[in-house]
């Protein structure tokens, strides 16, 4: 027992490291105490039962080690985090302890490679419950110059890198030969010296364009939405004062306009004309790509989304916005594509429209809100931008999918201040490291409070401005038309492994069926 709850424990720290500022290289040994507890039953229902027990508990501490800053924002998020998460993790570990009981053990091996990866790969992509923060692949945030091949595999690569340097250390452990740690060696170490080679011989793309991240510094609870509307846009006019003359793009927070504006018309709102002219007066070639919510209305008859809710005669639908000012482009307007469930989305809203007065009041338009299923890019002075708002930086697909559609920079518009000084806001930065390796795009980054700065294609940070601080910071970004595997094939991996793991299970299904009728030991 006692030895049992030291497995669980290392195996926590193991796999909380990466997503506490560390490296993430502990995930490389992350699952091995867990494996040892799986090998150490038998097959027997009460061992299966007691196994996922121990596992419920890895998972669960998991989460509360590196998601419990949601609860400063709401109290129920880091439980239903916690929840799915573990549900998902444990369908696909226990399904693997079950067949390692009862098939040889390359076939159980691969069940747990493929399950998990397909679980992730559910996980990521549901509309109805998606928070893939601990995807494994995400662990190495930390050490973007480790995991240069996402251009290939996306974090999902990672994943997939994770769980076979742990079963092959595992079975080293166990076999204590000389084939085995040098099986392992291999496994573990030949990722990392592949991006390593591809990090020190890459090489930028020679085009490059001036932009500018602003962070007004509001804070989020007692003046963002409950404050005086004229101070806060007389707040970012005064920083739009200190950018550059020569910037070619301007990037402010998620939601950092102060006012409404009308979804087919966002260029009618005063504060959007009031930034089109200090922007035409400071930095005339300049476009900015600011936050704001807009409001859709369907005349009375006319046909709505799910999404929409009822007025007086008519429907509507609010929508978290990154809005381009004095831009080129026809499209000005870009609808946020992933939404924080509980907060912005409720899964099924036809059916489940009666638990609106659930939704974590974040201050603003919270509840549910539109959507679009496509990626808007702005473009100016022959430059076109992906602006991505804040939890879209979180999914590569959803990258991807600005590069798909022309991006050749990608601009992320974000407020971090609801947690707080915590991991989440760091992590959230950091995540962007990735998808810019996954694309191979520079970011540039507003967050309300903080972190804002610079990244480019290789995952560097050049410039960043901490948390609770106020102020611009300018660098001359990277434009790439180039197009990797990932933005490509997208998560080509997670897709294949849906595929696969069926095949595991129907393989796994012949085995027992050969088994009782003698045919196989």
């Amino acid at each position: 027992m006692s030895r049992k709850l030291i497995y669980v424990l290392l195996s926590v720290a193991l796999l909380s490291s990466g997503w506490l500022g560390g490296s993430g290289f502990a995930l490389l040994a992350a699952l091995v105490p867990l494996l040892a507890i799986s090998a150490s039953y038998g097959a027997s229902a009460r061992d299966w039962w007691r196994m996922a027990g121990w596992a419920a508990l890895t998972f669960v501490l998991w989460n509360a080690a590196t998601v419990w800053w949601v609860w400063i924002a709401t109290p129920i998020g880091p439980l239903a985090a916690a929840f799915f998460t573990t549900l998902w993790y444990m369908a696909a570990f226990m399904l693997y302890h079950y067949v390692s009981k009862r098939a040889p053990k390359g076939l159980a091996y691969a069940v747990l490679v493929t399950a998990w990866l397909a679980v992730e790969h559910i996980y990521t992509h549901s509309e109805v419950i998606s928070f893939p923060w601990l995807v494994l692949g995400n662990g190495f945030s930390g050490a973007p110059w480790a995991v240069q091949w996402y251009e290939w595999t996306g974090v999902a690569g990672g994943t997939l890198w994770v769980l076979g340097s742990n079963i092959a250390l595992f079975e080293a452990l166990r076999s204590r030969t000389r084939r085995a740690a040098v099986r392992t060696a291999v496994v573990m170490v030949l990722p990392v010296a592949v991006s390593a080679v591809m990090y020190l011989t890459y090489e930028p793309e020679p085009e490059t364009v001036r932009v500018s991240v602003v962070q007004p510094n509001v804070d989020c609870y007692d003046e963002k939405f409950d404050g005086d509307a004229r101070g806060q846009m007389e707040n970012l006019l005064s920083l739009v004062d200190e950018v550059p003359r020569d910037v070619r793009f301007v990037v402010m927070p998620e939601t950092a306009l102060p006012e409404y504006l009308r979804d087919n018309d966002p260029q009618a709102g005063q504060s959007v004309r009031l930034l089109g002219e200090r922007l035409a007066e400071r930095c005339p070639e300049a476009m900015a790509a600011v936050g704001a919510t807009t409001m859709k209305v369907y005349p009375a008859g006319a046909p709505h989304s799910e999404t929409a809710r009822a007025g007086r005669g008519f429907y509507y639908d609010y929508y978290n916005a990154a809005v381009a000012v004095n831009g080129d482009g026809a499209e000005d307007v870009h609808h946020k594509m992933r939404l924080v469930i509980g907060v912005e989305a409720m899964p099924f809203p036809r059916l489940l429209r009666w638990l609106s007065f659930q939704f974590v009041d974040l201050g603003g338009i919270t509840g549910q809100l539109g959507r679009s299923d496509g990626a808007t890019v702005f473009r100016k002075g022959g430059v076109a931008a992906g602006p991505a708002i804040c939890y879209e930086g979180l999914y590569g697909d959803a990258f991807a999918e600005f590069v798909r559609g022309g991006a050749e920079v990608m601009l992320v518009l974000s407020n971090d201040g609801w947690w707080g000084d915590t991991p989440g806001y760091r992590r959230l930065f950091d995540f962007c490291r990735l998808r810019a390796i996954e694309t191979r795009r520079a970011v540039a980054r507003s967050a309300n409070t903080g972190k804002s700065g610079f990244i480019t294609s290789r995952g560097d940070v050049t410039e960043s401005l901490g948390w609770d601080r106020r102020g611009v910071l300018t660098s001359d970004v990277e434009v790439s038309r180039r197009m990797t595997a990932y933005v490509r094939f997208g998560d080509w991996i997670g897709r294949l492994a849906l595929v696969v793991a069926g095949m595991c299970l129907l393989c796994y299904s012949a085995y027992r069926v050969k088994r009782r009728n003698h045919l196989v030991n």
